[in-house]
């Protein structure tokens, strides 16, 4: 039985009427699958390339290959290599033999790009129809569609789209979300995954930014095969301490005293401890560093002299309050901002080192609970070094963000026993500070 033209059917590479979705029984071999227009074969090789080209839209990014792609990615960290390289093989793989989904999830700059842009670049090298497609780019021209004068209308746009042999849809999530946006992404995506459609998707958000019917898209394992990208952010404004945290970035292991006057052995041997601890974990910094004291016991000092010795040493860390890093989040809505929420909140989830200060001083509101359960949540499951310094006790921080803290597995957590150094600055006997609300060690 020869198949029937779908009316509503565009074919990729001509853009014309001739159909590539052909209507068969079920049951039928090609029943439910794209097939080629018959222009393909009338075609000479160099008329069917040049029309191949113009369909794909990848334009300037043809210039991404696999061939100016480093294998393990730009990474000095072994782990992080190890990562990119699988989604590296993975997606050379997908190029010979498209099948199922590709996910790549990563921080800007990652490499998720340029490795479905060189996907689609293999297939159009081997003849193969490929369409590219920006979501924020797709969702304007599919709007633009509804204008009458229009050369392609929104039914026949939407199809090529819906129906592409492979599609590439590249930063999903750095979209408008607006009702419509969503509307159009879920018939889009829940077309091509009940077709098994060959998709590649770049992520621009963490999944769990992504409503559950989208994200089940997404994560479905007889579908999709999902691989993160973790790249060490490099060089320049990346290594600089923010404004506002000029004393952190001048504390350092030299210029801290553990031998300070008006303690007790104890306590002196106590801050020696803490002293040695912190020193050996910034040398090689794994799993998590809970410092718990009462303000101006040190544990600030400690924890940015850890960031200092891992930027001597060339490597990234980040130094983050977590009030003010949660001021910074909600600024980030404003139309204002130069930085993006998803920029801000990837970073600091995702970064190699991650010292939060001053846990606990922070509003106990459930939007702001979310929010660092989510970052505490993914470097606990992902095992990225972080240090914590907190002036509550671990028993008064709530489940379960303290139980994570003190999973012997993950964490060493140690207490400083000692007062606030402001004491030592008294002749005789140093005069402990009250217990506070707010401030910093």
């Amino acid at each position: 039985m020869s198949p029937k033209p779908d009316p509503e059917a565009v074919c990729p590479v001509c853009k014309g009427a001739r159909f590539v979705h052909p209507t068969l029984p079920s049951g039928k071999p090609d029943f439910g699958k794209v097939v080629a227009c018959s222009c393909v074969g009338e075609e000479d090789g160099e008329e069917r390339q040049s029309r191949l080209e113009h369909y794909s839209g990848l334009g300037a990014l043809r210039r991404l290959t696999f061939d100016n792609l480093i294998p393990q990615g730009r990474s000095g960290h072994a782990a992080d290599q190890e990562m990119f390289n699988q989604a590296y093989q993975a997606a050379k793989a997908f190029a010979a033999a498209a099948k199922g989904w590709l996910i790549l999830s990563g921080p800007s700059g990652s490499g998720k790009t340029h490795l479905a842009a060189a996907i689609a670049g293999e297939r159009l090298n081997n003849g193969l129809p490929t369409l590219y497609r920006v979501t924020a780019d797709l969702l304007d021209e599919l709007r633009s569609t509804y204008n009458p004068e229009t050369e392609l209308p929104y039914s026949q746009s939407f199809e090529q789209v819906r129906n592409a042999p492979l599609l590439v849809l590249d930063d999903l999530g750095a979209q408008s979300s607006t009702p419509w946006a969503i509307e159009k992404l879920d018939q889009l995506l829940t077309y091509r995954a009940g077709q098994e459609l060959p998709t590649v998707i770049t992520l621009s958000a963490p999944l769990d930014q992504f409503d559950d019917r989208m994200r089940n898209r997404l994560t479905d394992p007889g579908l999709a095969h999902l691989y993160r990208l973790k790249e060490k952010q490099s060089g320049g404004l990346d290594n600089a301490w923010g404004p506002g945290l000029e004393l952190q970035k001048s504390m350092t292991f030299d210029k801290f005293d553990w031998r300070r006057v008006n303690l007790t052995s104890e306590q002196r041997q106590n801050l020696e401890q803490a002293f040695r601890l912190a020193l050996e974990y910034a040398k090689s910094p794994e799993g998590w560093l809970v410092l718990q004291g009462v303000t101006g016991s040190g544990k600030t000092h400690l924890a940015a002299a850890i960031v200092n010795h891992r930027y001597q040493a060339g490597e990234f860390a980040l130094f983050v309050v977590v009030p003010e890093f949660l001021d910074h989040l909600r600024s980030t809505f404003s139309p204002e901002s130069k930085v993006s929420y998803d920029q801000l909140f990837e970073k600091v989830k995702t970064t190699p080192l991650l010292v939060f200060d001053d846990f606990g001083e922070q509003a106990s509101t459930p939007w702001a609970k979310e929010k660092l359960y989510q970052v505490i949540n993914y470097r606990y499951n992902a095992q990225l070094p972080t240090v914590i310094t907190t002036r509550r006790s671990l028993d008064e921080i709530d489940d379960p963000v303290g139980s994570r803290f003190v999973d012997p597995k993950m964490s060493v957590a140690f207490t400083i026993i000692v007062p606030d150094y402001r004491g030592d600055l008294h002749s005789g006997k140093a005069v402990p500070r009250p217990h506070r609300r707010k401030g910093r060690a």
